[in-house]
């Protein structure tokens, strides 16, 4: 029987924690068995550019958010590590802007892994780390369409015909400018403060 989508965020946030401040790899060490989860570098330059993809409340895309900053990320709810990491950063770097910048702000969380995430899910999953992430999702072509225009790229591990696999990904922020421009892609890593800065940079001045 599955977890309620909270409990299985607050277990992935349970073990990133644990990974962070307790885990020791000269005790303990990576076990031998079982697939691993990796960060992917990017494929191409990313070229940007608008899509559409379905939302919990149907079809929505980055030419709906004309006049906004968007954060964008690629990852997905089963994901235990990465994922739940990156869309904390972008969730404290969202709480860290005034309301006035915040409302000019919005993230996009874009799942590849459509077997298993819903736009439900995906949406609850967002909405989680913070009420201004939208999650979205589609068809695997149209995902790869979306992939494959940002650089990203993933590739399902462990696949033995189920559902319990891991999908290794590049994880990377997109920032896009309010004419739909993509100006800077972060790395994986990047903090809240260094997120606020770039949205800073690229806000329309009031």
């Amino acid at each position: 029987m599955r977890l309620p989508l909270y409990l299985t965020i607050a277990l992935l946030l349970g073990m990133l924690f644990w990974s962070i401040f307790i885990w020791d790899p000269e005790t303990m060490g990576p076990t031998a068995d079982g697939p691993s989860h990796e960060a992917l570098e990017l494929a191409d330059e990313p070229e940007g550019g608008d899509f559409r993809l379905e939302s919990k409340d149907g079809p929505a895309g980055l030419e709906d958010l004309r006049g906004q900053v968007v954060i964008l990320y690629f990852g997905y709810t089963y994901c235990p590590d990465v994922c739940p990491m990156s869309l904390a950063a972008v969730g404290g770097a969202l709480d860290r802007l005034s309301e006035q910048e915040r409302d000019q702000v919005t993230g996009l969380f874009v799942s590849i892994d459509p077997r298993r995430d819903t736009p439900e899910r995906v949406a609850e999953y967002a909405e989680y780390f913070h009420e201004g992430i939208v999650g979205l999702t589609g068809s695997p072509g149209e995902i790869e369409a979306v992939a494959e225009r940002y650089g990203a790229v993933y590739e399902v591990v462990g696949d033995s015909g189920g559902d319990d696999y891991l999908v290794d990904h590049s994880s990377f922020f997109y920032l896009i400018d309010p004419d739909g421009e993509l100006v800077e892609t972060l790395p994986h890593g990047s903090t809240p403060p260094e997120l606020v800065e770039a949205v800073r940079s690229i806000l329309p001045e009031q």
